[in-house]
């Protein structure tokens, strides 16, 4: 979500006639966007923070601003700290930091604000449907800091696809800090399925993807579009934090262990073929032996294509935090972790195993160290070499080698032949 608001504002600056710079001290205008879901990385960005008072203290007409998750309701407390920031913005909130930028490159926007679609976007690109959550998940931040659940019109998100085809755009990645929950708020009533049903439609588009889902939001009517339209990759994102149902419990996840492998359960049933991945949280307060296995036993059971495993830390502001002291220590922590990886990483080797000597479609996206890569429609990245003309096209490639993180091959030139003739 951040790296597309990320996207969004700089295809804002560049309408104000800015140009991208890498070099703080030598930069006009400085823009931190930032991301708190840890308290570390908001220590990274007061820290950051730190060096830019620096900088303008020696340069003091430049622009500083901040924008993410960072920024409360209430930016007062942060100015008090920072009087050096002249603009504060929350997500999306664009305008904010486009405002003050336009008054000092002298270019009036009143009125006329800029478009914030890239004009080149890369073939595969974000666009955010729902912003914002309601969950309120004790250890989390982002409620508080994004507010609470908002979703776009159909009608906006097909004409934003639309117009990103037409500009290159082979794939788009449906966003949301709860995707499944998109429509709930619209009058009248739409979800995720309606929305996948209509850009759908959209001629030159050939994948739809979409990130992240809430074990409760994910409906029948999602999961059989996800079956029925060819567009959708069957590539699901489904977090279940934690294995043992104390733990969810605490953790306010709405669910139990027994509700969530019955929704893993519908979703293999219903898509045979789909990717499963997920996110854990290792060393929640009080988690014990016995109940950080049970999530080890979850990941024996699911056995996931790719999982998204953190250490637990406090996170000030949240329920957890006022409630749970963080009472388990980061070695023991750090431990867990070793556990998660080392048996993810067998999972993942034997998962990927099955696709050596199969022809997987690959969407090439880019270029990086010597080598072509793209990604399957199971999100599998593959790696293959060619000719960099080839970089946003899709193309059959025969599996050659596979390892737990990736995947490697060769373009089978026969069947690209009958690939192109029957697409």
């Amino acid at each position: 979500m951040n790296k597309s608001d990320s996207e969004r504002l700089a295809t804002g600056l560049k309408e104000l006639g800015l140009q991208e710079n890498n070099d703080l001290e030598s930069s006009d205008v400085i823009v931190l966007n930032t991301c708190v879901v840890r308290q570390s990385a908001e220590d990274t960005a007061t820290g950051l923070l730190g060096k830019l008072k620096k900088i303008k203290r020696v340069k003091p007409e430049i622009v500083v601003a901040v924008m993410g998750c960072m920024v409360g309701p209430t930016s007062k407390t942060l100015s008090q700290r920072f009087p050096h920031v002249d603009a504060w913005a929350r997500p999306q909130e664009f305008e904010k930091i486009l405002e003050p930028v336009s008054q000092f490159v002298d270019n009036d926007i009143s009125g006329c604000a800029p478009v914030l679609i890239p004009d080149k976007p890369k073939v595969t690109t974000f666009i955010p449907i729902i912003h914002g959550c309601d969950k309120f998940c004790s250890f989390c931040i982002i409620p508080y800091r994004r507010g609470r659940e908002k979703s776009r019109a159909i009608s906006e998100i097909f004409e934003e696809t639309r117009l990103l085809v037409d500009r290159g755009v082979k794939e788009v990645t449906l966003l949301g800090q709860n995707v499944d929950s998109y429509g709930h708020d619209l009058n009248p009533q739409s979800d995720l399925a309606d929305l996948f049903y209509s850009i759908h439609e959209i001629e030159g588009l050939e994948r739809i993807r979409f990130l992240t889902s809430h074990p409760n939001d994910m409906s029948i009517k999602i999961i059989e579009a996800i079956r029925d339209l060819p567009k959708v990759c069957e590539s699901i994102n489904l977090p279940f934090q934690a294995g043992d149902n104390e733990i969810l419990k605490v953790m306010r996840r709405g669910y139990s262990r027994e509700e969530y492998f019955d929704k893993i359960n519908l979703i293999r049933e219903t898509i045979p073929n789909v990717s499963m991945t997920t996110d854990l949280i290792i060393g929640f307060p009080s988690e014990t032996e016995s109940q950080f296995y049970k999530s080890v036993e979850v990941l024996e059971k699911v056995r996931f294509d790719k999982v998204h495993a953190s250490i637990y830390s406090e996170r000030p502001g949240t329920i957890a935090s006022r409630k749970h002291e963080d009472n388990i220590s980061v070695e023991e922590k750090k431990r867990r972790l070793q556990v998660i990886l080392s048996l993810q990483e067998k999972i993942c080797s034997e998962n990927n195993l099955r696709f050596q000597d199969q022809d997987l479609e690959v969407l090439v996206e880019g270029e990086k160290n010597g080598k072509l890569f793209g990604r399957s429609r199971l999100d599998k990245l593959v790696y293959l070499e060619g000719d960099k003309n080839i970089i946003g096209q899709l193309i059959m490639v025969k599996i050659l080698q596979s390892t737990p993180w990736s995947l490697y091959g060769s373009i089978d030139s026969k069947i690209q032949s009958d690939f192109i003739n029957v697409y």
